[in-house]
């Protein structure tokens, strides 16, 4: 399975996005629509994943980072020039090749493991997965003739008036013989209405070379949906939340309300913890077992919360590990904090984080209690067994030592335990 070369297109614009940021860096649940089509090749172990940019393919480069061959669509030709772009890097290479689209987030590893499968089954000049779907209007159509051999794939512009009625979809998933594509790609002519070479024009030739042909068709419809408007985004977004609830959940966390909870993709969450509603968490975190979160707390990135922790309501927690045992009460915020295990973070705790340039860091001891109310100024230490009182304000730089009181504004040590 692991034979096989992949292709992202992912060079558009998104004009109906209306967006200065590249379409498939729209982001559904925390993560880029890249991201999820380049986690599929990813885990299919493709040999080598080309991305192919146009609009914007610097600030792709940068998000998407290194472990590409990043190909650039200077004009944007439409989908067969985009993947000729790639020719060059297939001279030599005999092997299978993936072609997907960058803005399919709702396509899954199983149904593209199945194509390989299939392909290599069939040995296939070229196989395409297509799917049923109710509402087919802007898709390809898939024209069979009666006894159900594929003829053409035929794009809704290019369409008759009986095609436009053909329910069954070309979802734009394809594998195709590296050498079989290449040099079929050279007899693609420009499509004069839409003043573009499209990759589907590829299938027609190849069928009318007699070329074997195969197909893949899914029961499932929500692979073919392409994020193309704001509105698709929201709706894409709604799909993917629902699935990683629902992997949670089966994972054996409790989640009490999924219409109003929001986790991120990215996160990790152990057994018997409890998401209270409403409450959101963000792409790379990791909350332990038995823990109780919110309602209405945010955890944001880069946190990292150890076993037996709540997080009470109202409260905010940004890059910041938490040790285990560790209750956080409800108004609080810990922005770029360590604390240490058994410590109590009273309501409405701060720490001040930001000074204006840099953020900073807050260490907090295991067993420290911190009363309500009390601000640290980062960068602030609170060693192990301290306690903070109610209301006071640990000046930035201050250390509080291990065992000792401290209260006032600004706080001051006033006696030992």
């Amino acid at each position: 399975m692991s034979d096989f070369r992949a292709i992202i297109l992912a060079a558009g614009r998104g004009t109906r996005m209306k967006s200065k940021i590249p379409k498939v860096l729209h982001k559904i649940c925390g993560k880029p629509l890249l991201e999820y089509v380049l986690d599929i090749v990813r885990s299919l172990r493709s040999l080598k994943t080309y991305v192919v940019t146009g609009y914007g393919s610097q600030i792709v480069k940068k998000t998407v980072g290194d472990g590409f061959e990043y190909v650039v669509q200077e004009q944007l030709l439409g989908t067969g020039d985009a993947v000729m772009r790639c020719a060059s890097h297939f001279k030599n290479y005999r092997g299978c090749v993936l072609v997907l689209c960058g803005d399919v987030p709702l396509l899954s590893k199983t149904i593209v493991a199945a194509l390989l499968k299939k392909h290599h089954q069939t040995k296939a000049a070229a196989t395409l997965l297509t799917a049923y779907i109710d509402n087919p209007h802007g898709y390809g159509r898939i024209v069979r003739l009666p006894q159900g051999r594929l003829l053409a794939i035929r794009e809704q512009k290019d369409a008759s008036s009986g095609e436009d009625k053909i329910k069954e979809i070309n979802v734009g998933v394809y594998c195709f013989k590296a050498r079989a594509l290449f040099e079929t790609l050279k007899k693609v002519r420009l499509n004069p209405k839409k003043k573009e070479f499209y990759l589907t024009d590829v299938i027609e030739l190849l069928l009318a070379q007699e070329k074997c042909v195969a197909t893949l068709t899914t029961q499932d419809q929500s692979v073919a949906f392409g994020v193309n408007t704001r509105e698709d985004l929201a709706q894409a977004e709604g799909i993917v939340r629902q699935r990683i609830l629902s992997k949670h959940m089966l994972g054996g966390v409790t989640i009490v309300d999924p219409l109003t909870t929001y986790i991120e993709d990215g996160v990790t969450i152990g057994r018997d913890t409890i998401i209270h509603p409403m409450s959101v968490v963000q792409t790379d975190v990791h909350i332990g077992k038995n823990c109780s979160i919110g309602p209405l707390a945010r955890i944001r990135q880069g946190t990292r919360i150890s076993d037996n922790v709540e997080v009470g309501n109202f409260a905010e927690v940004s890059r910041t590990s938490i040790g285990s045992g560790v209750f956080v009460k409800h108004f609080s915020f810990l922005g770029d904090a360590s604390v240490g295990r058994n410590a109590n973070i009273g309501a409405g705790v701060v720490t001040a984080n930001f000074d204006g340039v840099n953020k900073n860091k807050t260490v907090i001891g295991p067993q420290a209690f911190i009363g309500s109310g009390a601000m640290l100024v980062a960068p602030a230490h609170i060693g192990a067994r301290a306690v903070v009182g109610a209301g006071s304000v640990v000046a930035r730089g201050k250390t509080i030592p291990a065992g000792t009181v401290a209260v006032g504004v600004p706080a001051r040590v006033i006696r030992k335990i």
